[in-house]
């Protein structure tokens, strides 16, 4: 290419670049250019309010009577005869079966010995008192036949009451009112003082009964509530004994409640069960969504003068709606409700309406 057509090239460029530069302006000649400034972000806040939260724990429960009586004898023999069956209703000192004893026999035998000396003394000294009025009797002979007939007196009512005590013991009669629960013996059975005749269960409301851990036990008290559930059904209940002790083979503690109302519910059986393990009263609170933690540390955000605050907080009890703040807020702050990553100690927002 020779140099004329270079610089002529060279020049209509730098033509058009200078068409250019008087060009442009002209093309916004009569056109308003504006600058938007960003819009700081809308933030939704709350204040603390004071609250209780509760912390249920569900369990496994058994139902039983407000009164239970496992039945005993007082000494081994044979069951004669037998007077109820399991789910009878009896009445406090129905008899329920009887019990041959070798000390029944025994006891009879050493009570109508002793009748018969004390009817004998009785009879002698009557025969002397007749002496001793006519004076063929000194005084002191006729006192020491009054004291022997006095000791048969005293030897025959002892052997009487034993007799009593070893036939009532023979006689089992039922100590409460009550359901029998069970009955496991029949006629010609053999028992000891270990053998469990019957339960009665006595008449009433029913309980519960169930096993919790240490740290469900710690926060149950006699009198508190609790919900009992069976086939769909609801019960309240109250709790009425706290075991302080563990339980050997389950190494749980051992709480008793009685059930009002749940007489229908067959004793024996499991139920679930809701008891409150924890609670805090009268606390203040946020939604747990505005707790955020920041290398462990619990921390909210509150609202000031369209300035986003960092605070740290100590928490305490939560559920699944709200969070206790033991410390690091009062009641008079702003809590964010919408925060998020976009936003920092320091930003700077507005309220959404």
């Amino acid at each position: 290419m020779s140099k004329k057509k270079i610089i002529a090239i060279t020049g209509g460029v730098i033509i058009v670049a200078a068409l250019a530069v008087f060009t442009i302006p002209r093309m916004f000649e009569g056109k308003k250019v504006e600058l938007v400034a960003e819009v700081p972000p809308a933030v939704t806040v709350e204040n603390p309010e004071l609250r209780t939260i509760k912390l249920d724990s569900e369990l496994i429960g058994t139902i039983e009577p407000d009164s239970i009586v496992y039945v005993t004898p007082l000494g081994a023999g044979e069951v004669t005869s037998v007077n109820v069956q399991t789910g009878d209703q009896v009445q406090a000192g129905q008899l329920l079966c009887v019990i041959d004893t070798k000390q029944v026999e025994t006891a009879r035998i050493t009570m109508e010995t002793a009748r018969i000396s004390y009817e004998d003394a009785n009879k002698n000294l009557n025969r002397y008192a007749v002496l001793h009025a006519a004076g063929d009797v000194s005084d002191a002979d006729f006192q020491s036949i009054k004291d022997k007939v006095e000791l048969a007196r005293l030897q025959y009512e002892g052997a009487k009451l034993g007799y009593d005590i070893q036939l009532e013991s023979s006689q089992i009669t039922a100590p409460i009112a009550g359901v029998i629960e069970s009955f496991n013996i029949s006629v010609h059975d053999k028992v000891s003082q270990q053998s469990v005749l019957c339960v009665i269960a006595g008449e009433g409301s029913k309980g519960v009964t169930f096993y919790a851990s240490e740290r469900i036990v710690s926060g149950l008290n006699a009198g508190d509530s609790l919900r009992v559930e069976k086939s769909g059904m609801e019960y309240q209940g109250t709790i009425t004994e706290v075991g302080t002790m563990t339980d050997q083979a389950s190494g749980l503690f051992k709480v008793k409640a009685a059930v009002a109302e749940g007489d229908s519910l067959p004793t024996g059986t499991s139920v679930k069960l809701y008891v409150t393990s924890q609670k805090a009263e009268n606390v203040l609170t946020v939604p747990a969504d505005c707790i955020y933690y920041e290398n462990g540390i619990p921390c909210v955000y509150t609202y000031e003068d369209g300035i986003l605050h960092k605070n740290v907080v100590t928490t305490g009890l939560a559920d699944s709606m709200y969070i206790e703040i033991k410390d690091g807020l009062n009641a008079d702050a702003q809590v964010v409700t919408t925060w998020t990553s976009e936003l920092y100690d320091g930003s700077r927002v507005t309220l959404a309406e």
